[in-house]
């Protein structure tokens, strides 16, 4: 059975500060709520089920709305924000705290930007597993080239790799899905199910918004946002679901690998 995991990076939207644009807290938030809405909708409407690492500002700033989500999709940990790290109080903080907020356990975590954060303190914090690896190169960001594509455990936490393409390690992330031609994409789909069995997939809220008047963000950033990348998203889950797949969240996942292998 072929299966899809969508994972979405719900987070203060503070691009532009990485690119010189000033944008206040509140902006922030709401750039990413208009943005989630949108994805919670077409969810709804495809009956998808999909995991969201959220920070744990944005999640003290919509409760709500994590409730919500909560009520149909996995929450997992992105930290307690998105521009700042302590490993030793962020950790267990966000975790206690979404799951004081969405009444889920809390057993995934994602770093910020996919950066480094040490096994140890993950696993100590009490998560199950680690989804911060992108087993690629990309210039300015990290080297994972050496790294496995497929899950495995290593210091107590099931590490779980963000897909990319079996031979050339063409990263599947949310670059690739927005600026790739649709046909291309849906070929190295393709070529990642027939090979894993299964993608793994992450996104933004803020992509999916209007993102016109951010002027410093880099065009490929930009390229399409709003409504035309719903629509391609929209697209794509069609595509995936006539070719049955089914979608799963990676608690789920993690659940499947750990009775396959008698582990953790």
């Amino acid at each position: 059975m072929l299966k899809a995991i969508l994972t979405f990076d719900v987070e203060e939207f503070d691009v532009p500060l990485e690119y010189g644009q000033q944008i206040t807290m509140e902006e922030q938030i709401e750039v990413s709520t208009r943005g989630t809405l949108l994805l919670k909708a077409l969810l709804d409407k495809h009956q998808v089920k999909s995991t969201i690492f959220c920070t744990g500002q944005y999640a003290l700033s919509q409760p709500e709305l994590m409730k919500t989500l909560a009520e149909k999709h996995e929450i997992a940990s992105h930290g307690m924000y998105h521009s700042s790290f302590d490993a030793k109080i962020d950790l267990p903080a966000s975790k206690k705290l979404l799951s004081q907020i969405t009444g889920q356990s809390i057993e995934g975590f994602r770093m910020a930007r996919m950066m480094p954060v040490e096994n140890q303190d993950i696993a100590d914090a009490g998560y199950v597993y680690n989804a911060s690896l992108n087993p690629t190169f990309l210039p300015g960001r990290y080297n994972h080239l050496d790294k496995p594509k497929l899950p495995f455990v290593q210091d107590r936490l099931w590490q779980i790799p963000a897909t990319v393409t079996p031979n050339l390690r063409f990263p599947m992330f949310w670059l690739s899905f927005k600026n790739l031609p649709f046909s291309v994409y849906k070929m190295f789909s393709n070529s990642a199910l027939n090979r894993y069995g299964i993608i793994n997939l992450y996104f933004h809220p803020w992509e999916f918004t209007d993102l016109s008047a951010y002027t410093t963000i880099p065009a490929y950033v930009r390229k399409h946002s709003d409504r035309v990348l719903l629509q391609r998203l929209d697209d794509y889950i069609t595509w995936l679901k006539a070719k049955g797949v089914t979608f799963i969240t990676m608690k789920e996942y993690v659940e499947e690998l750990k009775q396959k292998s008698n582990t953790i």
